[in-house]
C-alpha cells in the first residue's frame, strides 16, 4: 500500500509491477488461463478504436480508452496505472456508470496527467440490476460515468480534440442537457450558457473571456462525452474555421 498517497483504510491494490508481469505471464503462456477467449471477444471496432490511441508503447491515456467505450457502448474493465498501482475500473456505457475499488474522489485526487491506461478486458462484472446479481459489485463502489469523463477531459493529458469532433465544424449546446452534477463556474459557465445560445467553431470559441486554444478543446471534448454536443460540418460557421470534414454529426446516444 501506498500510503502517502492512498488513504488509510482504501482497498489493497495490485503493485504495477506485478500487473506487468502477469501481462507478459498471459503473451507467454496464453492457454495457460482462461484469459484469451476473453480478450479476444473485444468486438473488433473497439480495438481496432483502441489501437488509435497507443502512445510509443507506453499505453493510453485514460480518456481516449474511456471515449472508445462509450462511443462502442461496450462494458469494459480498464487497469488503470495510479501513481505504483492497478485500478480496475469497469465502465457500463450503457447505464452511464463506472464500478471502482479506490474512491474516486481520491483516484481524481491523484496526478490525472499521470493515469495511464495499462490493460483493457471486457467486464467481468455486471452493472447494478442485472439478472446475475453475484456478478454485480458493491453498490458504494459505482460513480456517474459522466462525472468521470467531465474530469477527465478538463484535467487530463489530452489537448486536442477527440477524433469524432476534430475537423471544420461547428458546435452548440444540445437542448435540455443536465450538467447541474458537474463542476461549473466562472468562465466554464459563462462559455456553457453562450454555447446554449450560439453556435460557434474552435477559432471563435478560442478567443472568449478566460479561454484560449486548450481551454476551448478541452470544453468541447467534456461536452461531447456527456452527450451534449451538437457538431455541424455545414453550418456556414464552420466554413470560417481552417479544418476540413463533412455531414452532420450529433452529440453520443444517450
Amino acid at each position: 500500500m501506498f500510503e502517502p498517497t492512498i488513504p488509510f483504510g482504501e482497498p489493497e491494490l495490485m503493485r504495477v509491477s506485478a500487473f506487468r508481469r502477469y501481462l507478459d505471464e498471459l503473451v507467454r503462456n496464453p492457454d495457460s488461463i482462461s484469459t484469451s477467449s476473453r480478450l479476444s471477444s473485444l468486438s473488433p471496432s473497439l480495438t481496432a478504436d483502441l489501437m488509435r490511441f497507443e502512445h510509443d508503447g507506453s499505453g493510453s491515456e485514460a480518456l481516449e480508452v474511456l471515449a472508445a467505450c462509450v462511443r462502442h457502448a461496450q462494458s469494459v474493465t480498464i487497469h488503470l496505472q495510479c501513481i505504483d498501482r492497478v485500478v480496475p475500473l469497469t465502465v457500463f456505457p450503457q447505464v452511464r456508470l463506472v464500478h471502482s475499488p479506490l474512491d474516486m474522489h481520491t483516484l481524481l485526487d491523484a496526478r490525472v496527467t499521470e493515469l495511464r491506461v495499462l490493460h483493457v478486458e471486457p467486464a467481468l462484472l455486471r452493472a447494478p440490476g442485472d439478472e446475475q446479481e453475484a456478478l454485480v459489485g458493491e453498490h458504494a463502489q459505482h460513480y456517474p460515468l459522466g462525472e468521470l469523463l467531465w474530469e477527465l477531459a478538463l484535467r487530463g493529458t489530452r489537448t486536442e480534440l477527440l477524433p469524432e469532433i476534430a475537423g471544420t465544424a461547428a458546435y452548440r449546446l444540445a437542448p435540455g442537457l443536465e450538467l447541474g452534477r458537474l463542476r461549473l463556474s466562472g468562465a466554464l459557465l459563462a462559455a456553457v450558457d453562450r454555447l446554449q445560445r450560439h453556435t460557434t467553431n474552435l477559432r471563435e470559441m478560442s478567443s472568449w473571456p478566460g479561454f484560449d486554444r486548450e481551454r476551448a478543446v478541452r470544453l468541447l471534448n467534456a461536452l461531447y462525452l456527456q452527450s451534449g454536443l451538437i457538431i455541424s460540418r455545414t453550418h456556414p460557421v464552420a466554413a470560417s474555421d481552417s479544418w476540413f470534414g463533412d455531414s452532420w454529426f450529433g452529440g453520443l446516444g444517450r
